[in-house]
Formats: structure tokens, sequence, C-alpha cells
């Protein structure tokens, strides 16, 4: 993850622009949900994954959570398994993409579980 977990890295092959919404997501050891909206704001680069059945809502990703985008499949691929993703901070739409504190949590989150990555 960069520096800044709310952009994406320099070598994941993200082409700015391009719409995200509908696109598979795909941990390292499976299939996690799709894109259900995204943001391309500078500084504030984010996706929310509908994750369905597999955990019953929807998820925050930060854009440094993304290794890699397969634009001929529309999919990208995070760093992290299906069972880190699992256990990042719930979201809660009506509240937490305003509350600074929860994205700094999702922010430590997903840092440190990048950095348990091999």
């Amino acid at each position: 993850m960069t520096d800044n977990p709310w952009t994406f890295g320099a070598d994941c092959g993200h082409l700015p622009g391009t719409d995200l919404t509908g696109w598979d997501v795909e941990a390292a050891d499976g299939h996690i949900g799709t894109v259900a909206e995204h943001s391309d704001e500078a500084g504030d680069v984010h996706l929310v994954v509908d994750a369905g059945a597999w955990i019953f809502g929807k998820l925050l990703v930060p854009a440094g959570a993304v290794a890699r985008f397969d634009a001929r499949r529309r999919t990208l691929c995070l760093s992290l398994t299906k069972e880190q993703v699992k256990d990042a901070p719930q979201f809660l739409p009506d509240r937490d993409l305003a509350d600074r504190q929860y994205r700094e949590d999702v922010a430590a989150y997903y840092r440190m579980a990048l950095d348990s990555c091999p």
C-alpha cells in the first residue's frame, strides 16, 4: 500500500477515468464481490464493494489495497485474502464516508493487513 492509502499504487495498472462500477473484485484466494460505487477524487480514492451473501453487506476498500487491474476481464485484484478483507472495519454508509476517525481506522487496518502479506 502506498503511504496514502486513498490513492492507487503507481504499478497497479489503473486507468484514470475508468468507471469501475460493476467490476469484479478478487482477493488473493477468491471472489469477494463487485464494485457498487467508487470515488476517483484526488486523495480520497476508494471502492465500495458489494460482498453480497459472502459477508452480507458492503465494504469500504481504499485504493491502495488494489494490487492490479485486468481491464479485459473487468476485474480488480487485491493483495489480501478474503479473511483479511472480512476482518476490516464494517462499512455503514450513512455515516462512514464522512467520519474522519472511521476512515483513519480503515486506513490503519489495511496498512497492517498489507504489511503482513508475503
